[in-house]
């Protein structure tokens, strides 16, 4: 009887905090050490009983591995039961500070790197995108959008494009660096933009006011995609369009180095699984094969009404 696996997998308080924490965060093993305060010897272990009773799943990203709670099943029916039970403990939220601390640092440590190249960027793209033109494949399927926002927006030169066809305009990137040179050039063409610090997961945008918003190459930065999606979806008014570009799940490891990647692509039913728990519907996917021989999605949802 599941009940009986499920139960007994939980009776002990380091797994009721693993639980309560992987519920909401995805997180490699080292980040669940350092949250958790313990040895990794110990956390493994208990890691293993959860994932064992199915309460816990690991992914790998290349020779990563993340836990966290199971998307579907029994195991994830049973965690969202108990979830009100471990929220009304006190002594947990202490795991959920240190949690949060553990993300930002994953975002400071994406930000400083895109801070000491933000006047090459453009040209590092080039080593993966080659001859494809994904900016022009972005704003061939942006209409004419009263507003759109750029989250994770770099230098601006996907922002120009829409700026011809938006009645205005919102970048957004948690680089300060990234920011300062898109700035800079809409300055020196004369282009109206507003430029915003702040993270995809929480914008420094307002409830429904927006027309478009596009994540391109960004997705695979974020600490946590899935809120990325989920918060494209709360500054988006209801009809509003998603153009959602990134790479397929793939093994090139050396692009976490070179190019800060966070996550290795993304399968298709991930992306999928995200944009509808965010609200949105489907409506276009196109898949191009890169001359790096990355293949990369092109997404394109409509906000749910």
């Amino acid at each position: 009887m599941d009940i009986l696996i499920f139960c007994k997998a939980l009776s002990d308080p380091t797994r009721i905090r693993l639980i309560h924490i992987l519920d909401r965060h995805e997180l490699s093993v080292n980040e669940i050490v350092a949250v958790m305060g313990m040895g990794q010897s110990r956390i493994s272990r208990h890691l293993k009983i959860l994932t064992d009773a199915g309460l816990l799943s690991c992914r790998r990203d290349g020779v990563w591995a993340f836990y966290g709670v199971p998307s579907e099943g029994s195991g994830r029916n049973y965690v969202t039961a108990v979830r009100e039970w471990l929220r009304q403990e006190p002594e947990l939220e202490a795991d959920m500070v240190r949690a949060a601390e553990v993300l930002e640092a994953r975002r400071k440590s994406t930000s400083r790197f895109f801070d000491t190249i933000a006047t090459e960027w453009d040209r590092l793209r080039l080593e993966i995108l080659g001859t494809f033109d994904l900016n022009a494949a972005l704003l061939e399927r942006a209409g004419k959008p009263g507003l759109a926002v750029d989250l994770g927006c770099g230098t601006g030169e996907l922002l120009r494009g829409l700026a011809a066809r938006a009645r205005s305009v919102i970048g957004v990137d948690y680089s300060m660096e990234m920011l300062a040179e898109a700035e800079r050039r809409f300055r020196a063409e004369g282009i109206e933009g507003d430029f915003r610090l702040g993270a995809i997961e929480h914008l420094p945008v307002a409830n429904g006011v927006a027309d478009l918003a596009v994540i391109s190459l960004a997705l695979h930065h974020l600490p946590d995609p899935e809120g990325g999606i989920r918060d494209a979806a709360r500054i988006l008014a209801p009809g509003g369009v998603l153009l959602l570009a990134d790479f397929d799940r793939h093994e090139k490891e050396f692009l976490r180095e070179r190019f800060g990647d966070r996550w290795l692509g993304f399968a298709e039913e991930t992306i999928r699984r995200f944009l509808d728990g965010a609200g949105f519907e489907l409506m276009e996917l196109e898949t191009f094969t890169l001359p790096s021989s990355l293949r990369l999605h092109l997404y394109r949802a409509v906000r749910r009404v």
